[in-house]
């Protein structure tokens, strides 16, 4: 039987593909191999969002390329958006490639490798998986993506996922719905929910509140203890109050909201095609804040738009220091060929959009310090994820505020509790992103989440 590695690069919503094209291979008699050593197929799934996840997709590729080279692995598979972007000019600078697959054309990657074809596969990118096609969860046995949906339609002008991803295009509630039970059923507790946009999920099947009806659905699988909400579009429609009560209110949806709101300042906003004004964004999350002070915030903001003077930077400044999200992340704008914003006049110099970022982040580490420092003594319940690699002889975990991989981690006294447990940990100590705690006694079995701090 052959051998195959994959490499997942990019985002939660790219792994999930990967899993899907990995459950594909096994379906068809490949057996997956965590060393590129020994495979005998390479496949690399790539990101070309912004201009350093292309670079990064390039370098990883060169760099099995010349494994391919010196005898191992035998044949190499590009899929992803890097392909579905640059597919057919790579195809012709990068030879060593056996094949090249579009976002929408990784399900013919099994057939390719027993028949062979053409090198390039690229289409319109229209593929949708659901309940019955095969996936293999790649991050923890514990812990799983779940798409709901592919694709965009916002008009953003920075933006390159439609033309990557295609339009917004859902998957039905009842084929969700029946994939989790199977993921539960094979012992998954946790279930992140990520589309490019959450919020519209069901809108193109004529289901406007289709979130909240997929969380009151969920709920009800018996065995699921957390649930939660990734990726959500900052517009107040988008929010309706029997949502939020759903996500602060019920025992298996996590008080957590990812809103990436990008910026501020109407000027901005504007010239960045979204649908929300500053003052729309602003009321938004006070309303939030206000109304349902449970819910932890999460927020992505990209500074050095075409534009964007100081005026408008320190307004965005202002509101993260007002604000105090839980979580932020800030990218630099990456000029994207193809997208409307690439033809804008206004260029921020690097240098600039570096410190602007730099600034950000450095008020945000004085935010979540300060946060974690007041958790100092709480009791929180934690799902257990493992034994910690980056502290000798803690285990790992995270809090309902925590999303894997994005967000901090809490480092737990070691004590013989398995992977997937969700415990009650006293937090003891604080740093600027992670916390760390000891198990309270007696408490090595499932709890509930509801949690005060």
């Amino acid at each position: 039987m052959s051998k195959v590695h994959l490499i997942s690069l990019g985002c939660p919503k790219n792994r999930v593909d990967s899993e899907v094209i990995l459950g594909l291979l096994m379906q068809d008699g490949f057996v997956p191999t965590p060393s590129l050593e020994e495979a005998d197929v390479a496949i690399v799934n790539t990101c070309a969002f912004i201009r350093e996840a292309v670079q990064e997709s390039i370098e990883t590729i060169l760099e099995v390329a010349q494994r391919k080279q010196e005898g191992r692995p035998k044949r190499l598979v590009v899929t992803g958006c890097l392909p579905q972007r640059y597919g057919r000019e790579l195809a012709r600078e990068v030879p060593e490639v056996d094949l090249w697959t579009g976002t929408g054309d990784f399900p013919q990657i099994p057939r390719w490798l027993k028949n062979g074809g053409s090198k390039v596969i690229i289409g319109n990118p229209l593929y949708l998986y659901d309940h019955r096609t095969p996936r293999i969860v790649t991050n923890t046995p514990h812990s799983a993506y779940v798409k709901i949906a592919e694709g965009c339609s916002h008009p953003c002008t920075f933006c390159l996922i439609p033309q990557l991803r295609g339009r917004y295009r859902s998957r039905t509630m009842d084929s969700v719905i029946r994939e989790v039970e199977d993921l539960v059923a094979k012992g998954v507790v946790e279930i992140n929910l990520v589309a490019q946009d959450t919020t519209a999920y069901g809108r193109d099947l004529g289901e406007e509140s289709g979130l909240l009806k997929l969380l009151r659905e969920l709920i009800k699988i018996k065995g699921l203890k957390w649930i939660r909400v990734l990726y959500t579009y900052p517009h107040p429609t988008n929010f309706p109050s029997a949502l939020l009560e759903v996500i602060e209110g019920e025992e298996k949806v996590c008080p957590y909201l990812d809103i990436p709101i990008q910026h501020v300042s109407d000027k901005i906003l504007h010239r960045m095609g979204r649908k929300s004004s500053g003052r729309q964004i602003k009321k938004l999350i006070y309303r939030i804040k206000r109304d349902h002070p449970k819910i932890h915030l999460r927020t992505t903001l990209m500074v050095g738009f075409p534009g964007e003077g100081e005026g408008e930077f320190g307004e965005l400044l202002d509101f993260v220091r007002e604000v105090g999200f839980t979580h932020l992340g800030v990218f630099k704008y990456s000029p994207e060929e193809g997208t409307r914003a690439f033809r804008m006049k206004g260029r921020i110099p690097s240098k600039v959009a570096e410190q602007r970022a730099a600034r950000i982040m450095e008020l945000q580490q004085e935010i979540s310090w300060r946060k974690n420092q007041g958790m100092v003594g709480s009791v929180i319940p934690i799902l257990v994820d493992g034994v910690s690699a980056a502290k000798e002889g803690y285990l790992q975990g995270r809090a309902p505020f925590q999303a894997p991989e994005v967000d901090g981690v809490v480092y737990i006294n070691n004590e013989t509790v398995h992977s997937g447990q969700i415990v009650k940990v006293k937090i003891t100590s604080a740093g600027p992103y992670d916390l760390a705690g000891e198990i309270v006694k007696g408490t090595k079995q499932s709890l509930p989440l509801a949690c005060k701090l």
